[in-house]
């Protein structure tokens, strides 16, 4: 892992030991939007915007649900990259390749964008490939974008976003970001004890708390599947195969609470989605990635994971209850 400063790369993890032992995840950087009525820089055509992805990132993995569900394959092109974090960060290599500008390593990017830029490189990242600029490398407002901006081109006219419930989304966005998403890596990436113990037991309270919501309704926000399910189905499907273990979130694996893994399972069999699930490319990018963590770099063969069996979802389908996440 590492990081640019003023636009030259440096190898290094992140400090803890400046934070109280707490991961801090710094914002994205790059903020512009593509606009479907040209009110940006930016407007939305066809064939003009390129996403950089991992197979492996939950938040990358974000964007990539949403370009299938919206149809876009065609629409915007994407490129991915090794799952493997070595010296240099993300790169392209044996077999992965930047298809629009050639790059070995997805930090020439950032660089090509903003040639002082200072900060992680992280994915995903969408392109315009007319200016050959970064608009955007923040996973939350990408989602947006695929989700509206690009409906010209799509014949998939579904909001996951809908006016009507955006106050609600919001509300369990902001939760299940802060207590789940970024949770696990707060008790992952935890440099002391204390500050372990205080992360994992936040986040298994708030999966405690989601459980009793999803006896409730079937989705987060009522009957309607929305942003905000597919914002935790990413964390939730590395969850057993990798955070249970490489992070020691092992209080209770997905499996054990009967709402979250019929959920997951309700998710995993969406049409399109299984497609955007590579299991190979998610334990081989945590358990190889993160040397300090996992010094001996072996790659566990199991938890033997089917998320493709029975569910019991559709029951709650005529019950539309809401709760407030705290």
């Amino acid at each position: 892992m590492g990081y640019l400063i003023k636009g030259e790369w440096h190898e290094g993890w992140y400090d803890t030991s400046k934070t109280g032992g707490e991961f801090v995840r710094a914002d994205s950087q790059f903020r512009d939007v593509v606009t479907a009525n040209g009110a940006s820089n930016y407007p939305a055509e066809a064939g003009r915007y390129h996403l950089y992805v991992s197979l492996a990132c939950p938040w990358a993995h974000r964007a990539l649900i949403f370009r299938k569900l919206k149809q876009l394959e065609e629409v915007i092109s994407v490129s991915v990259v090794d799952p493997v974090i070595t010296e240099g960060g993300w790169a392209f290599r044996d077999g992965f390749t930047d298809t629009v500008n050639g790059f070995a390593f997805l930090r020439e990017t950032y660089v090509h964008a903003n040639p002082g830029y200072s900060g992680r490189v992280t994915v995903p990242v969408l392109w315009d490939k007319q200016t050959g600029r970064i608009v955007n490398n923040e996973s939350a407002e990408i989602i947006r974008m695929l989700n509206s901006e690009f409906d010209a081109f799509t014949p998939v006219k579904t909001d996951f976003y809908p006016a009507a419930m955006r106050r609600e989304i919001d509300e369990v966005n902001a939760f299940v970001y802060e207590r789940i998403n970024n949770g696990v890596y707060k008790a992952g990436f935890a440099g002391s004890q204390r500050v372990y113990e205080s992360a994992v037991t936040r986040l298994f309270a708030a999966l405690d708390e989601i459980e009793m919501r999803l006896g409730q309704s079937r989705y987060l926000v009522g009957v309607t599947l929305t942003e905000a399910d597919w914002r935790l189905f990413t964390t939730l499907i590395r969850f057993d195969a990798v955070y249970v273990t490489h992070f020691k979130c092992n209080l209770r694996r997905i499996e054990d609470y009967p709402n979250l893994s019929n959920y997951l399972r309700d998710l995993y069999q969406v049409p399109g989605i299984a497609e955007t699930v590579d299991f190979d490319h998610i334990k081989r990018h945590y358990f190889l990635s993160h040397r300090h963590l996992n010094p001996s770099g072996l790659v566990p063969k199991g938890p033997m994971l089917d998320y493709g069996t029975a569910h019991n979802r559709e029951r709650l389908m005529a019950r539309g209850a809401k709760r407030s996440v705290s």
